[in-house]
């Protein structure tokens, strides 16, 4: 049997018939699959463009997604279709997960470091508001650039925290316990081949911008290893992360460092060096 399909205002539409649903559910593949990419695929161009001409069809594939535990985030010429997984969908990772392979020294605590990557990577690579509403802008990002911040910014949240009759992060414990756990962990720790220790913090971020790679949110730059370009993909996630209180707690703490237009990075409000 097929579904009417209905305009917000109520006016009928065509019906959606079952190569509809099988196209839905094509294009909610695609998003399946981090690196695919409309400018690669004519076909999944095609769906992309009728997601966004055709209002029945945008229907049919959120309801395919939303069966499936995910939820449209966009859909774009650049991007493709981007997607989440819902809360205990089948389809969310989670840092449990993410760390199940990961030498964990205390499970509790290097989870928490893992997520303290991510959060930094992202904010890293948009360091502006602006950047994520700019669909021409490219981020970058790199391990030495996120362990280096990170553990400048633990630095700084140390200092500032030294004496303090109230304890300023009171209202962002998890962060707080996360950052002192941050500076607490070996920056780098060589393993037999050279490469850093999964456990180290530059270890931990590593994995972080492996994992982003893999899943088409970052891709590699250079022959060097470990500098990374943003995609259209992570801009729409990073979105996504903007909202939630994680990421607006580790922006508010104020000393994550953001980057100047040379790519240097430039000190936090209140922390600028003096003029001498």
């Amino acid at each position: 049997m097929t579904e009417l399909a209905r305009s917000p205002l109520g006016a009928a539409r065509r019906e959606i018939q079952p190569h509809d649903v099988e196209s839905a559910a094509r294009l909610v593949a695609h998003g399946m699959r981090p690196k695919a990419l409309p400018s690669r695929d004519a076909g999944y161009a095609e769906l992309v463009r009728r997601y966004r001409d055709d209002d029945g069809f945008a229907d049919t594939v959120q309801r395919v997604a939303a069966g499936l535990g995910l939820v449209v985030l966009a859909v774009g010429p650049q991007s493709g279709i981007v997607l989440a997984a819902v809360e205990e969908s089948v389809f969310e990772i989670r840092m449990d997960e993410y760390a199940r392979r990961t030498v964990l020294q205390n499970r509790q605590t290097d989870k928490m470091l893992h997520g303290l990557a991510h959060l930094a990577a992202a904010a890293l690579a948009f360091p502006r508001p602006d950047d994520l509403g700019d669909d021409s802008y490219v981020g970058r990002v790199s391990v030495d650039h996120v362990d280096g911040a990170v553990r400048e910014a633990c630095r700084a949240l140390e200092e500032r925290t030294a004496g303090a009759e109230a304890d300023p992060l009171s209202d962002a414990p998890h962060l707080e316990a996360a950052w002192r756990a941050w500076l607490r962990r070996p920056e780098a720790t060589a393993t037999k081949d050279g490469r850093a220790g999964e456990a180290t913090t530059r270890g931990i971020v590593g994995k972080a911008l492996r994992f982003l790679a893999d899943q088409g949110f970052l891709v590699a730059v250079g022959t060097e290893g470990g500098v990374y370009r943003t995609t259209p993909r992570y801009q729409v996630q990073v979105r996504e992360l903007a909202a939630q209180r994680a990421f607006d707690e580790l922006l508010q703490l104020g000393v994550l460092p953001a980057a100047t237009a040379g790519g240097a990075l430039r000190a936090p409000n209140g922390l600028e060096a003096p003029d001498v």
